[in-house]
């Protein structure tokens, strides 16, 4: 029997109708297991504390377990080049800051992975600042007193903490010093919590990091932040200054925290997890968590942290060639 033109569209519809119930089956059976989300860094510091935030509350969201997985070193290269080789199911996910995405190509020739062609982009978290802050032991407590207090050290030499090489807290350590005209060397660490532990002891007298790195021990006084990177004061540091009111400009442009996911990600799948992560930003005790880590609660889609990273990238781009620095 000879099919009618609407009998062959109706058939054709439902075929349709099945294979999208089908891929969407699968999507749905591809996350019903965990979910890793991955930190380049330890466990104790600000990203790894932020990370556990989310994961908490998102696996209500999404009606299953996400788990974080720190595989720290080389300031967040390890983990990426895991996101890289990791499956596209959307079973592995990445929480990340600039350092990664942004800064690791620019000054490592061979990173094991091209962010351009190995993620994309899935939400944005927040943005945030870079610090400067001093450690107990050191008697400043403002920028000019500690500028002085280095001064006054042997040949005006201090040592500066920051959680990696080649990282823009290490560019800025190189500009602070030439502003003032004081020999600081950076001491690059394995991420801000061992960094940090050598600031509690006083090991080190002074380190750059983002604030939710700093931000719990500078408000129990055992370090202190003397200055903030970005355009305006912080809110949870209103009496902090920042570099450009001390005379260092050039650094408003904040960096941010997003979530990546291996290339090849289905859209359904980024489509899902960045509204989980939208809800998940908006609720009134993790916003109230974030912003007191010194975070500026930002969700951005998907195409808007793409365009961000690209933007933050250029910029940084400019700055690491005037510097002079030379890939590794």
């Amino acid at each position: 029997m000879v099919r009618s033109s609407s009998q062959r569209l109706a058939s054709l519809f439902r075929t349709v109708l099945f294979l999208g119930a089908l891929m969407l089956g699968s999507l749905a059976q591809a996350q019903s297991g965990v979910i890793k989300l991955l930190v380049g860094f330890p466990p104790g510091g600000g990203t790894d504390a932020i990370a556990r935030i989310l994961a908490d509350k998102l696996k209500d969201q999404l009606g299953t377990t996400v788990i974080v997985e720190n595989r720290a070193g080389a300031g967040g290269q390890i983990a990426a080049q895991v996101l890289k080789t990791a499956p596209a199911d959307g079973n592995t996910l990445f929480l990340t800051h600039d350092h990664t995405i942004s800064i690791l190509p620019l000054v490592v020739k061979n990173p094991g992975f091209d962010p351009a062609h190995d993620f994309v982009p899935v939400a944005g978290i927040a943005t945030f600042v870079n610090a400067l802050a001093v450690s107990g032991g050191t008697p400043a407590k403002t920028m000019n007193e500690y500028v002085t207090w280095v001064r006054s050290q042997g040949g005006g030499k201090g040592s500066v903490g920051i959680p990696a090489p080649a990282s823009v807290p290490e560019f800025l350590v190189k500009l602070i010093g030439q502003k003032y005209g004081i020999d600081l060397q950076a001491a690059a660490y394995r991420g801000s919590a061992p960094m940090m532990s050598d600031m509690l002891g006083n090991q080190i007298n002074a380190g750059v990091a983002s604030i939710p790195d700093f931000i719990e021990n500078h408000k129990a006084g055992k370090v202190r932040i003397v200055a903030v990177l970005g355009g305006a004061r912080q809110a949870a540091l209103p009496d902090v200054p920042t570099f450009a009111e001390l005379g260092l400009a050039g650094f408003e442009d904040v960096p941010y925290y997003g979530i990546f996911a291996p290339a090849g990600t289905p859209k359904a799948v980024i489509d899902r997890f960045s509204a989980a992560v939208a809800k998940v930003v908006a609720l009134p005790d993790v916003n109230e968590r974030l912003t007191a880590m010194g975070l500026t609660v930002d969700y951005m889609s998907a195409q808007q942290l793409g365009s961000r990273e690209r933007a933050y990238t250029q910029t940084w781009a400019r700055i690491i060639k005037a510097s002079g620095f030379q890939a590794q």
